[in-house]
Order: C-alpha cells, then sequence, then structure tokens
C-alpha cells in the first residue's frame, strides 16, 4: 500500500512560525509589565485573536475603515512586542507608560471586538432587510389587486345588468340552466371581474 506524498506548504510554515514567535514576544512583554501567570499568555490569544477578527471583516466585503483601523491597532501591538523583546527595552526595568499600555490593552481589546461584531451583524440584517420585501412592498401588490378585482356588489351600470339579464334568459331559455360567469362574460365581452360584479347583480 503506497501512502500519498505529503506536501508542507511553505507559506504556511512560515506563517506558523511568524504567529509562534509574536505570541512568544507578546508573552514576554506582558510578564515583564507585571502580568504574571495566565495573565502573561492571554495576551498574546487577545491580540491574535482581535487581528484575525479584523481580517475577516476585511475580507468579508463589508465597509472597511473599522477593520482596517482595529487591524493596524492589533499589528501595531504584535509588531511593538517583537520590537520591544529585541534588545532594545530592559525588560528588568519597564517603563511606566509602556506598562499603563499593557495594562489598558484588555480594555481596548474588548471595545475592538465588540465594533467588529456588531458591524457584521449589522451588515448581516441589512443585506436580510434588502433581500426581503418590507410591508409596504407586500402591501402595495395586494393593493393593486384589491382594486383591480371589482367588488361583487360594486355599482354597474343598469344598461349592462338589463343586457345580462337579457343574455341570461336566452341562455336559460335555451339550455334550461342559469348562465354561468365565464359564459356571461364570453357573451357580454368584458373581463371576469366585471363580469363577476355583474353576476352578483342577476342573483
Amino acid at each position: 500500500m503506497r501512502m500519498g506524498r505529503v506536501r508542507v506548504d511553505p507559506v504556511l510554515v512560515q506563517a506558523v512560525i511568524a504567529a509562534a514567535l509574536s505570541f512568544a514576544h507578546l508573552h514576554d512583554l506582558a510578564s515583564a509589565a507585571g502580568q504574571q501567570g495566565w495573565k502573561a499568555w492571554a495576551y498574546p490569544v487577545s491580540v491574535d485573536l482581535l487581528l484575525v477578527a479584523a481580517w475577516r471583516r476585511l475580507r468579508s466585503g463589508g465597509p472597511k475603515p473599522v477593520a482596517w483601523c482595529w487591524f493596524l491597532v492589533a499589528l501595531t501591538a504584535s509588531l511593538g512586542a517583537n520590537v520591544a523583546t529585541a534588545g532594545l527595552l530592559d525588560l528588568s526595568a519597564v517603563p511606566d507608560w509602556l506598562r499603563i499600555l499593557v495594562a489598558g490593552w484588555p480594555a481596548v481589546a474588548f471595545l475592538g471586538g465588540t465594533l467588529l461584531a456588531h458591524g457584521a451583524q449589522t451588515d448581516a440584517t441589512a443585506e436580510s432587510d434588502e433581500s426581503a420585501p418590507g410591508p409596504a412592498a407586500e402591501a402595495e401588490p395586494t393593493a393593486q389587486r384589491a382594486e383591480s378585482v371589482p367588488s361583487p356588489t360594486a355599482p354597474v351600470p343598469p344598461a349592462l345588468v338589463a343586457l345580462a339579464r337579457k343574455v341570461a334568459d336566452e341562455h336559460r331559455a335555451r339550455t334550461g340552466a342559469a348562465i354561468d360567469t365565464s359564459t356571461l362574460r364570453a357573451r357580454l365581452g368584458v373581463p371576469m371581474p366585471l363580469a363577476e360584479a355583474i353576476a352578483a347583480h342577476l342573483t
């Protein structure tokens, strides 16, 4: 039995390596800024999730300014951690402004995720509203149909009623049965709604 040859995508391998390094740098920076234990591991997860959410919004075809804004915010956080841990920053003496940025990141990430999710729901609702006929669109054809069909009790010219009655009497005398609406319409040469209205006056 021959096993199929497994192909390794170099682009995917490169993406995994870059993600792993960025993940580690974000963890190290959060840990140096005073976030210990599971908190330090939560920071890279938060940054990566925001980055992925913004990228998905960019690919969805919806409004792009908000998605680009949060994509750049997450990318800046990831790139900043990579640069900060490259030896340019003394991780044993993290400055106060960086500690403030790290401490404030969860609120920023929560805001970005909420806006991205809300934007996706708004787009889905708008598309649903555009594809589904509104109440006015549904009511208009109904109203037009109602206007085009005369009511059985609608006023009909007396002369037309008299002519119809004569035609009905001739039909009964010839066939022994009452004239039906289709035959009455054909004999008078009128539309079916009007023939129905005339037939109502003959009963």
